[in-house]
């Protein structure tokens, strides 16, 4: 499961020669030196870092994979994903699905609890996703998860009320959903952590603040939070009421919220963390060979955003040549050290296509062509400048100063001042704006911004879960990108029930996208961590989740 980085970067440059590529969010302050080193602490308590204060835990609406990290330790969904990435049962012991395919009817287990001890029934799964349909909630992925539920569009334009969403329970153990379209890949919707289940009568009663009380944040999974301290730590404790307890095997989980990795690497040296997500990228060479260092493929881009409801990034010219201007192999190799592999395409590796055992990515370069060619930098950038100059700003001339918003950690502020320079060779003035992480989600979703660093980890392996980010109505795009033809293209591949049309149809959705410069796709991630060499019975999945509830300290 974990490959050392010894392995995987003669595993990148084996990758690099077949022109194919492997590869978010990020790292608060303080070392959180409360919790005492590890080898004092209790040996089922885990002392870990993925990221910096999370912009939320609210299930419906967070859209990071740090935040989704603590969610997915504190709440459970009708089914999850195991640790070969198979979808397997959750809160549904059972379910089934109609011949046609437009009804699931999932049977939960007997004596659900919630943490406070409490029934869990199905009624609580029909308040939820009723929760993230409501356009009140402004559910990031709302429609991204439920446009094929039946009544969502109603619902979501607010012209019907949230119970004409397709969805209910018959019965106290029985949930079940009705889709206007069948979904090839609804079991892994379900398993994701937006659609987990939260406790009506705590919301109602604590408005947007019962994720910051420990007292009011109601969970139904292995944890349940006893400490949150926003900038310092948020501590939880096993859930003696989660239905699989006996399986949990750390009593305490302590999630440190450092945003500076040197603040991180600090505190994992003196033995008061178990693992960190956010290395320094300047001890990244030191640490090759090193045992605790681990890298691992994820699937996902790291790419850049432009805000094109603002002149001049409502220019598909201006976009094209902003893009062109970048030196990609630069970047994954040398401002990333190889732990990042050069973008070709916007899909990258990992992801499947129609036929069992076949890439998204392969299908597209046997296809249509890598639509990035990243050995010969020189012409691109001659070709930047030529698509500048077409657009009205021959040499930068005229073209405004511009904004590019980013957070500190890993490597963004490094790849910010790159892309500074590199622009400034098409005569282009840019300034940075390093914010905490929080901050940049919010101002980016928020449309505050001129260009922003992006990137997206699937939440399940089909193609749509990141193309669709740039569909007009989705509640991730954004920048804000609108394209008929493109709306098109992925409503039909959602449509269908034909496999090889959906994929066709969304290879066409990603050339669209490609060809109008509706983003800029930078490098293919790779999560690198150091973790514990005691630290045992964890897995990090391809999704950029690390499970911790079933590890040991040996």
């Amino acid at each position: 499961m974990k490959k050392k980085v010894a392995q995987v970067v003669a595993a990148l440059l084996a990758v690099s020669m077949l022109a194919t590529a492997c590869g978010s969010s990020s790292s608060s302050s303080s070392s959180s030196s409360e919790s005492g080193s590890t080898e004092s602490a209790s040996a089922n308590e885990l002392d870990v870092q993925v990221g910096p204060s999370p912009e939320t835990i609210d299930p419906a609406l967070n859209s990071a994979v740090d935040g989704a990290n603590m969610i997915i330790h504190a709440f459970e969904g009708l089914l999850k994903f195991d640790q070969d990435n198979n979808v397997v049962a959750g809160c549904a012991e059972t379910w089934e699905t109609s011949e046609d395919g437009l009804t699931w009817t999932f049977h939960l287990r007997d004596g659900l609890k919630w943490s406070d001890g409490s029934d869990l029934t199905a009624n609580d799964f029909v308040y939820s996703w009723q929760r993230v349909a409501d356009p009140a909630t402004a559910a990031p992925y709302g429609y991204d998860l439920l446009n094929q539920v039946v009544g969502y569009d109603e619902v979501s334009e607010g012209t019907a009320d949230v119970t004409t969403l397709g969805v209910s329970a018959p019965d106290d153990s029985t949930f079940v959903v009705n889709l206007s379209s069948p979904c090839t890949y609804f079991d892994k919707i379900c398993a994701f952590a937006v659609l987990m289940p939260v406790q009506q009568a705590t919301i109602e009663a604590n408005g947007d603040e019962w994720t910051t009380n420990p007292e009011t944040y109601i969970t139904n999974g292995a944890y349940y939070v006893t400490e949150y301290t926003p900038g310092e730590q948020i501590v939880m404790t096993k859930n003696p009421n989660y239905w699989d307890a006996s399986s949990i095997t750390f009593d305490t989980i302590v999630w440190h919220l450092i945003e500076d990795p040197n603040a991180s690497y600090s505190a994992y040296q003196q033995g008061e963390l178990d693992m960190i997500k956010d290395v320094p990228t300047e001890e990244i060479p030191s640490l090759e060979g090193n045992e605790e260092f681990y890298v691992d493929p994820i699937m996902g881009t790291y790419y850049i955003t432009f805000n094109c409801n603002k002149e001049p990034f409502d220019n598909a010219l201006v976009r094209e040549a902003l893009s062109l201007a970048i030196d990609r192999e630069y970047v994954a190799s040398t401002i990333m050290q190889g732990t990042y592999s050069a973008a070709t395409n916007f899909v990258g590796p990992g992801v499947s296509d129609a036929t069992e055992g076949s890439s998204f990515e392969e299908v597209t370069e046997s296809t249509y062509g890598n639509f990035f060619d990243n050995s010969d930098y020189d012409a691109n950038l001659a070709k930047a400048k030529e698509l500048l100059a077409e657009a009205g700003y021959a040499d930068g001339a005229g073209f405004p100063e511009i904004e590019y918003l980013t957070n500190d950690s890993g490597y963004h502020k490094a790849v910010a001042e790159y892309l500074q320079s590199a622009w400034a060779e098409l005569g282009i003035t840019m300034t940075i704006n390093i914010q905490e992480w929080q901050t940049v989600t919010a101002d980016r979703r928020a449309g505050n911004f001129d260009v922003a660093r992006n990137g997206w980890v699937y939440d399940w392996d089909d193609p749509s879960n990141m193309i669709n980010l740039l569909e007009t109505e989705n509640g991730n795009n954004d920048g804000k990108y609108s394209s008929e033809e493109f709306d098109s293209l992925v409503d039909q591949a959602r449509q269908t029930t034909d496999v090889a049309e959906h994929y066709d149809l969304l290879h066409q959705a990603e050339q669209v996208l490609l060809k109008d410069a509706a983003m800029a796709p930078v490098a293919y991630y790779n999560d690198f961590w150091l973790q514990k060499s005691n630290l045992s019975g964890t897995w990090h999945s391809p999704y950029g989740y690390w499970y911790f509830m079933y590890g040991s300290l040996d």
